[in-house]
């Protein structure tokens, strides 16, 4: 067993957190993508969590439940919706002494590690949110989110509103642009997790 993907230089992971997002009801891929085999892997979320095992001083996968088939640190949802929101609410809420955590999906397997480096070299301590943003757009599930969205993050869960994108309009983010499309990708559909297994296999 490998993972042929290539993560890129090695970054000072002193202090810093990721927390990969594998909650998701995933009603269109119809069947739970986090547990979808992936790159040599039993699953997409193990190959996720070990791609960037050694780049992050603390790594997490949240979670609404145990589903995994391999040593992991859990959060939990503390909220019953599903949501990218309520995993972030949980996130800060369960984590008391973490300040900034870089939110992946677990569904964007072409996320690299100079990726991940170029949003922390752009960190500020002016914005509350680092935010990667590709030629689709504002990219919320590759981002560094610090603890001072918490407040407004849970102001919009108790108003049952989910958005990721509302979220970042109501803060101070920082964008920082990538001219790429295939690394943001995010397999949602069945057509496209096949794609995303014929691209892995070419790297």
């Amino acid at each position: 067993m490998g993972c042929k993907y290539t993560i890129g230089a090695y970054v000072n992971n002193s202090n810093r957190s990721m927390v990969i997002l594998a909650g998701g009801k995933s009603s269109r891929m119809k069947q739970d993508k986090a547990l979808l085999p992936f790159g040599g892997y039993n699953s997409l979320s193990e190959y996720q969590y070990k791609k960037f095992a050694s780049s992050f001083s603390s790594l997490y996968i949240s979670s609404k439940e145990n589903k995994f088939d391999f040593d992991v640190n859990l959060i939990f949802d503390k909220y019953e919706e599903s949501s990218p929101l309520v995993s972030i609410v949980s996130i800060f809420e369960t984590v008391r002494n973490l300040e900034e955590v870089f939110i992946l999906s677990v569904d964007a397997p072409f996320i690299t590690q100079e990726i991940v480096n170029n949003l922390y070299h752009a960190v500020d301590e002016k914005y509350d949110v680092i935010v990667a943003k590709s030629i689709n757009g504002l990219e919320p599930l590759c981002a560094i989110y610090k603890r001072t969205v918490l407040e407004e993050a849970k102001k919009m869960l108790s108003s049952n509103q989910h958005r990721l994108q509302t979220l970042l309009a109501s803060l101070s983010i920082k964008e920082v642009f990538f001219n790429e499309e295939k690394a943001f990708l995010n397999m949602n559909y069945p057509q496209e997790y096949i794609w995303a297994k014929l691209f892995s296999s070419n790297i």
